[in-house]
């Protein structure tokens, strides 16, 4: 097996929705970013920080790995903090079984019985009672994953059960899937039977298929994202392309000259894909004529940068020692709430000064009505609101 499969699990909501993207993809260059190889150094100190809470280690050994990640650039200490709020997860869920479960950490599964050549790697395997419960951490500080019914994760609760069904035989009844970013206090579940999970597999497997063949129709959607092809599909042009097509008067084939509000939403919706897809053109266009491509009407110009120090530390001792004044140089600035609150902890801060914190109300601003937050009450609408009941009586 080569280092990455073809068809990944972490990259199924797209070859199951456009199955010619992967065979597309491998003939472009693979591109990894800060975020992911920051994600990796993250997934590191939750592996030896559950196993060391879980007794799978000695604090030595804790110790010496977590020495070795520090020297990495990409170390951030809210590493640390992250990954305990994932092992308190963890524990908790442990703590919910009779007896003491089975854990492992960091295991690669194999799926080639539902996906050609397909494998991956479980954060945690936990079993316990009659479920297996495969938990992902996951860095990002973006959108909450949802659980449910995520194709990545069902696919490594397939590899699991091949592993794990051998050994526990008919105990495992159920599967649980965990999706945990901390970083965004996002902490997703959702459930099904081990039949139900084995049946799932077997009907995606025309489409593995498919996909690991390279055939089928090119298809645009949300999975374009982080496909190599973004803003260069000839699908995806298509697609935006067209987006606003059915805008047009259905007898003269015109423009109307106001959109109505369900047209308005409808719009939003569409050009927040149209927005997304702009900006990957430009940013395939920049790699384009950095690797010495020429893209005609545009040419490559040095943006606006702004001075810095070469050394600050002796510039400043330089303007001291000529007579300027520390308080010139220098301002006292306090920490933020934020700052100060991390440093004290919540409990503590909220104690001494919690009296002083307030939150105003924030400035309105769209989103759909699928966002968790709750709907923004201004002034004008309670205002109306009042008028029309003093009317009504």
């Amino acid at each position: 097996m080569s280092a990455h499969a073809l068809l990944s699990p972490s990259s199924a909501h797209r070859w199951m929705n456009c199955t010619p993207a992967p065979r597309l993809e491998a003939k472009l260059p693979e591109k990894t970013s800060d975020f992911a190889r920051e994600g990796t150094v993250a997934h590191s100190v939750c592996e030896i920080t559950a196993k060391l809470h879980f007794g799978k280690v000695r604090k030595t050994e804790y110790t010496k790995k977590i020495k070795q990640l520090k020297t990495s650039e990409l170390w951030d200490d809210e590493m640390l903090q992250t990954a305990e709020t994932y092992v308190e997860h963890l524990s908790e869920k442990a703590m919910q079984f009779d007896h003491e479960p089975y854990l492992a950490f960091e295991t690669k599964v194999d799926i080639t019985d539902f996906v050609p050549e397909a494998f991956g790697r479980c954060d945690c395997i936990m079993f316990g009672g009659d479920t297996l419960i495969i938990t992902d951490y996951k860095h990002g500080k973006g959108v909450p994953v949802s659980a449910e019914e995520n194709p990545q994760m069902m696919l490594y609760a397939l590899g699991a059960l091949k592993i794990y069904r051998p050994l526990f035989g008919g105990a495992i009844k159920n599967v649980e899937i965990i999706i945990d970013q901390p970083r965004i206090n996002s902490y997703e579940q959702w459930r099904c039977t081990a039949d139900e999970l084995t049946a799932w597999g077997e009907s995606i497997k025309p489409i593995a298929q498919k996909a690991y063949m390279g055939v089928g129709e090119y298809k645009a959607g949300s999975w374009c994202q982080f496909c190599r092809a973004n803003g260069i599909c000839k699908a995806q042009a298509e697609q935006q392309t067209s987006a606003f097509d059915d805008f047009k008067d259905a007898n003269t084939g015109e423009p109307r000259e106001l959109l109505s509000p369900e047209e308005m939403g409808e719009a939003l919706e569409r050009g927040k894909s149209l927005v997304e897809w702009f900006n990957s053109i430009q940013q395939k266009a920049l790699e384009a004529l950095l690797a010495g491509t020429k893209i005609p009407g545009y040419k490559l110009v040095e943006g606006r940068s702004q001075r810095a120090w070469s050394d600050q530390d002796k510039a400043l001792e330089k303007l001291m020692a000529s007579g300027v004044e520390r308080a010139v140089i220098y301002d006292s600035v306090p920490k933020s709430l934020a700052q100060l609150e991390k440093l004290l902890g919540a409990a503590k801060f909220g104690e001494i000064v919690g009296e002083f914190v307030t939150k105003p109300q924030g400035k309105p601003t769209l989103a759909p009505e699928s966002d968790k937050r709750a709907e923004f009450k201004s002034a004008v609408a309670d205002f109306a609101a009042v008028a029309e009941s003093k009317e009504s009586k």
